[in-house]
């Protein structure tokens, strides 16, 4: 039998660019056209639902065009081997079609919709069909919106986070920016004997702790190399 590991994968925008799906930061994007205030704020929910819900429909035709790519798939044969926890900043679900069990969404999911209502956090709602939201509402009479945590919001799944990376024994991040808070905190928290990677092509950039390895590649490259540093002889 293999020798379990208690693998965290830590992964953010940049995983998901090599299947094509832009950040806010690219240019020629879908958040081009948009100001952040506009579309990802709960002011701009109490300002303009129909804004918001029109934008997050964008994106969420975009994302079910695209498709998990080698570092999705990488990550999901992994978990086959080990005890393997994905955590995200993404809110598409590349890692649950690529075969990820266990994928934790700090940002939340955009295939799913919540209550605007005060018990948000109770229940979500699969988007199908036509993937739109629109005048949809919940049980209570509240308009659904996107599952997703706005500027401005807590994220109710940090804590949760946060106890895993504690526990794990091989901590990898692999496309993140480190730029978004409170998210890019988590990668301070992991134990003393945690073996840690950061993948990022920009990796000279980044403010990465020094016991971090890194491997300075797109999101494919460096979990194939991560894989095999980890093989079986």
């Amino acid at each position: 039998m293999k020798n379990k590991q208690q693998i965290v994968v830590f992964s953010g925008a940049g995983i998901s660019a090599e299947s094509g799906i832009a950040t806010f930061r690219d240019s020629g994007g879908l958040w081009e056209n948009y100001k952040i205030e506009e579309v990802a704020t709960p002011d701009a929910w109490k300002a303009n639902p129909d804004k918001v819900q029109h934008f997050y429909n964008l994106r969420r035709e975009n994302i079910r065009k695209s498709m998990p790519n080698e570092a999705h798939l990488a990550i999901a044969m992994w978990e086959s081997d080990h005890a393997l926890i994905v955590i995200t900043q993404n809110i598409d679900d590349l890692h649950e079609r690529a075969g990820s069990k266990q994928v934790i969404h700090l940002h939340g999911n955009i295939m799913q919709a919540k209550s605007s209502g005060p018990r948000q956090e109770e229940k979500y709602y699969p988007v199908s069909g036509s993937l739109d939201l629109k005048k949809d509402v919940c049980e209570e009479g509240y308009p659904l919106r996107p599952h997703v945590v706005w500027f401005g919001e807590e994220v109710p799944n940090y804590e949760k986070a946060r106890a895993i990376i504690q526990k794990a024994t091989v901590f990898v991040v692999i496309g993140t920016s480190l730029n978004v808070y409170p998210a890019a905190g988590l990668i301070h928290y992991t134990s003393p004997d945690c073996r840690c990677f950061l993948i990022d092509p920009n990796a000279a950039e980044l403010n990465v702790p020094q016991h971090f390895t890194v491997l300075k590649t797109g999101a494919a490259e460096g979990m194939k190399n991560i894989m095999e540093l980890f093989s079986e002889k």
